[in-house]
């Protein structure tokens, strides 16, 4: 009886053990089984390192702050603008290119412990409600402090920002006086274009800051209006233009370029080939075109200008562009954070690559750019960075390699604001004196039709002079420092009052019309 339990309970463990090993055996030969996942998981170093830091470092290490660090470090050793996106930081970076913005509308200011009202946007939801420049933002929905302690500007944002169609109610400080306000949260529009006007009678400018979505379509609404004005020549203001969507510098290109023409060229080691051409028929292909740039000029802004300069279409004046001629994608990551990675580099229709060299690392690429500056400043015309050379059709000489180098140079300003000047902004001296001043003049301001008439009423007026008397004791001794270049505060003081009231384009076409280094761009 013993002997035949045994082979009884023997039988089903030895026929059990057979089909696992058939198993075992299919799976291996199919291809599908890993042996080493019999001994351990193989990690890549970076995780393996980090995995280590976080069970045997000496000191507390949060995955995240470590992470970022070695991430942006990875990615640092490939190239400058390859960067990995928090999850914390992910809409905000995204925010950046969209031709809206989730909020209220207004700009604000801290002075001391207060929250100024510094800009309210028209026909936004702050607008609507009745909040005016100069009201002091005391409390939201009743128990949210704004003013009253020193706070980061992004903490005031972050109290202030909500939902759409979200309600938040806001205590203010009106000339002394409170008032509750309730303001619908909403999407607030954020044109691309900074300015469009007519210069003269056939002289036409635009100022595009950045290359968002509906970058293309905000430049077709500044262009109509200027060729029913009789506009002849166009001037298209890049400077401070760091770049943005590839689609829509392509799209104004085609506004601009006649027949179909190669506008750019991207390629990678995993990203074929892809050609953009001007495909339709332009609303400006014929007429004077002159695109300005400067140092900080970048990317798409490169792409426009790299391709209106290879076909000859318009002269590039000013100085020589930034130099990023990489292609960036933006991946999702699971954790909810992104990377930008390059994928690709951009030519133009010459095969010109125009990003300068990085192969040095990342502190001396910025460094470079930092050195540049200060050698522009100074008046230095860097030639020496003019890189390999190609002909244009008409056979004009054009470079690659470090940026668009510009048709015609011209240095910046003559002044080199140096560390006298911080006496402005200490405090918040400059923007406290000029929101004071806009609500004493309000009516005054308001009268006005145009940045060209305020200019006109104030021809007379001693802005510095006004600042001066409005700086404490202390502030006073510092001015002094300054009254050698009280013309150059004067006209500063002038633009940015001209913001106050008509925003960005009363701030451009004030500070254009004041300085003498772009009277020399025009054509």
């Amino acid at each position: 009886m013993q002997e035949n339990n045994n082979l009884n309970w023997g039988k089903p463990l030895f026929y059990g053990f057979l089909v696992i090993l058939g198993i075992f055996i299919g799976v291996f030969f199919k291809g599908n089984f890993n042996l080493g996942s019999l001994t351990r998981n193989k990690q890549q170093p970076i995780q393996e390192m980090m995995d280590l830091v976080q069970s045997k470092y000496v000191d507390s290490v949060t995955n995240d702050s470590a992470g970022i660090k070695v991430a942006n470090f990875y990615l640092e050793q490939l190239d400058p603008h390859s960067v990995y996106i928090p999850p914390a930081d992910v809409n905000e970076v995204n925010e950046q290119l969209q031709p809206n913005f989730k909020g209220i509308g207004i700009e604000f200011q801290q002075f001391r412990d207060s929250v100024f009202v510094s800009y309210v946007m028209q026909e936004g939801p702050a607008a609507k409600a009745g909040l005016q420049i100069g009201d002091i933002l005391l409390k939201a929905d009743d128990s949210i402090q704004l003013s009253g302690k020193k706070m980061e500007a992004d903490e005031i944002r972050k109290k202030i920002k909500g939902p759409a169609q979200s309600k938040v109610t806001l205590l203010i400080d009106r000339a002394g006086a409170k008032k509750t306000m309730v303001v619908s949260r909403d999407n607030v529009s954020v044109s691309s274009v900074d300015a469009s006007y007519m210069i003269d009678t056939v002289i036409g400018y635009i100022r595009i800051n950045k290359f968002a979505d509906r970058t293309y379509e905000a430049f077709m609404q500044a262009l109509e209006p200027l060729l029913q004005k009789g506009m002849k020549s166009l001037v298209i203001d890049l400077r401070g233009n760091g770049g943005g969507l590839l689609s829509e510098a392509v799209g104004i290109a085609d506004e601009l370029l006649s027949g179909n023409k190669l506008i750019v060229y991207t390629q990678g080691a995993h990203s074929p080939r892809i050609d953009y051409f001007s495909k339709r028929e332009g609303l400006f292909e014929q007429g004077g075109l002159t695109i300005l740039m400067d140092e900080t000029s970048a990317s798409a802004s490169e792409v426009l200008a790299g391709a209106l300069q290879d076909w000859d279409r318009a002269t590039i004046i000013g100085r020589r562009s930034y130099g990023k001629g990489l292609v960036q994608q933006q991946f999702k990551l699971s954790n909810g954070g992104a990377v930008r990675l390059t994928t690709a580099k951009y030519y133009t229709p010459l095969g010109r690559n125009i990003q300068r060299p990085y192969t040095q690392g990342k502190a001396e690429y910025e460094n470079d750019f930092v050195v540049r500056l200060h050698e522009d400043a100074l008046g230095k015309q860097d030639s020496s960075f003019k890189g390999a050379s190609f002909k244009t059709p008409k056979g004009h000489l054009v470079y690659g390699g470090g940026g668009i180098y510009p048709d015609k140079w011209i240095s910046g300003t003559n002044l080199m604001i140096d560390t006298s000047f911080k006496v402005l902004w200490e405090d918040g001296l400059l923007n406290d004196f000029i929101l004071h001043w806009y609500v004493q003049n309000r009516k005054m301001m308001e009268a006005q039709k145009s940045p060209t008439d305020f200019l006109k009423q104030t021809e007379q007026y001693n802005f510095y002079g006004a600042l001066f008397n409005y700086a404490s004791p202390a502030q006073k001794s510092k001015l002094k420092t300054l009254e050698k270049n009280k013309l150059f505060v004067h006209q500063q003081i002038l633009a940015l009052v001209a913001r106050t009231q008509w925003y960005k384009q009363g701030y451009i076409e004030v500070q254009n019309a004041l300085d003498p280094t772009f009277k020399k761009m025009l054509p």
